[in-house]
């Protein structure tokens, strides 16, 4: 993204926040992953939302109509010997050069120079509890003030949470932010398509997971957006499965969860199909079932609706196709009340879908659902699993695990569907798969 971005963002949010106040916003730290090893680092999504800033070691300050600039960055300096083993940083003069950033100073600084910036402020605008070490060190700074108040220093007298504001404008995203979860999306497809064309019974549920994986990366997107999910058969049943290390069965069905994270902002798409190629007639009508849950709440993502009306379109249709399989016996309407259904759809129907996988944003305002509005991101995701030994349940359905997901953005005139590159008709499915399996027999 382009630096006017991210200054338009920054700009925006210090509208809201009004003169006499400051925000603080520290990046992520690293972590440890084993010994002298640490994970892959990736920003804080607050952060990099608002500096596209994404070395660790950083804090980003703003303050709303100081004189001598209202963006300031601290971050590591450039250090030749230090980049010649991890390489290029940005350094102070990268920080404005590159980062628009009105001035930069030294992390190591920090405590020297921010206590004189929230000198006179009203406000702090701060995440609070979010970074526990780096709390105290704000209070640390707050004590210091206060000692000085008798020669004339002010401390600010209010804290406020940066999130709310802050997680509302991450909630409506840009012509260039959707752009981008359509690339996301469409990366994530691919690699869809691709595992239903490569699987075979015998394989092993990680062996698919590496086809995934090549095909983020083959396309552009070094990282996942969430650990993948590739179940097969009673796996596909656990909601979080991550161990990926059975086999797969010629009756088993798989569900894969898994879409890659591209330029910082993540899709999140699920599909289930059969091992062999073939649903069985039990599979097909669960399969279809879900499908049809998946279509009724898609059809209720409009604007001037609320959020809960795409799950209570799929509870009613999976409630009542239960009811109809003879899973679930008794009226439609008590079994809803009484939420029958949870006893195999144990989760909501979508989420917030953005930098974060389950993003930001309020799900109410007040007491209220919040209503769809034009440039609001989400996932539509119904599912049933039902496990072996499922009480008073026949056993053609056990170890049937289907959950169907795409992500849509919310329109003027009603939604787009960002991942329909990747097949959910089970005849699509089907010939997807067939047609490899020939090709591949050649």
């Amino acid at each position: 993204m382009k630096k006017q971005e991210f200054k338009q963002r920054r700009e925006q949010l210090m509208r809201q926040m009004g003169a006499k106040c400051i925000a603080i916003l520290p990046n992520a730290p690293s972590r440890q992953r084993n010994r002298d090893i640490d994970y892959p680092y990736r920003p804080d999504s607050d952060f990099y939302y608002l500096t596209g800033f994404g070395e660790p070691e950083s804090v980003a300050v703003l303050v709303p109509q100081r004189e001598h600039g209202e963006f300031l960055l601290f971050c590591r300096e450039s250090d030749p010997k230090k980049e010649a083993w991890d390489g290029a940083m940005a350094g102070l003069e990268g920080a404005k050069a590159d980062y628009g950033a009105d001035d930069a100073f030294p992390i190591t600084d920090i405590d020297e120079i921010l206590p004189g910036l929230l000198e006179n402020r009203d406000r702090v605008y701060y995440a609070m509890g979010c970074n526990e070490d780096f709390d105290q060190r704000v209070m640390g700074w707050i004590k210091l003030l206060r000692k000085q108040s008798r020669s004339g220093v002010h401390p600010p007298g209010e804290f406020v949470a940066l999130d709310q504001m802050l997680h509302d404008m991450r909630l409506f995203k840009s012509a260039v932010e959707v752009k981008t979860m359509r690339r996301a999306a469409e990366i994530s497809a691919a690699a869809h398509r691709r595992a239903m064309a490569c699987c075979r019974p015998g394989m092993y549920e990680y062996q698919l997971e590496a086809e995934l994986l090549y095909s983020f990366q083959a396309q552009g997107a070094r990282s996942v957006a969430y650990p993948s999910i590739v179940g097969g058969g009673r796996n596909g049943c656990i909601l979080h499965y991550i161990d990926n290390d059975k086999r797969l069965k010629r009756s088993d069905l798989v569900l894969i969860d898994a879409a890659a994270e591209y330029d910082y902002y993540a899709a999140d798409i699920t599909r289930t199909f059969p091992v062999s190629g073939r649903f069985s007639r039990a599979q097909r009508e669960i399969y279809l079932l879900v499908l049809a849950a998946q279509q009724a709440a898609i059809a209720a993502v409009q604007p001037g609706n609320h959020w809960n009306q795409p799950h209570e379109a799929a509870v009613e249709v999976l409630t009542a196709g239960l009811i109809e399989l003879g899973i679930l016996k008794g009226r439609l309407n008590r079994l809803i009340e009484n939420e029958s259904y949870k006893k195999f759809y144990l989760h909501r129907t979508g989420h917030w879908l953005g930098m974060d996988v389950h993003d930001v944003g309020d799900y109410k305002v007040g007491d209220e659902w919040r209503v769809f509005e034009p440039g609001m991101t989400l996932t539509v995701e119904p599912g049933l699993y039902i496990p072996a030994n499922s009480k008073r349940v026949a056993k053609k359905w056990w170890n049937i695990g289907i959950r169907i997901e795409d992500n849509l953005l919310v329109t003027r005139n009603g939604h787009e569907i960002l991942s329909h590159g990747v097949p959910k008709d089970p005849d699509e499915i089907e010939a997807l798969m067939a047609a490899e399996t020939a090709e591949s027999s050649l």
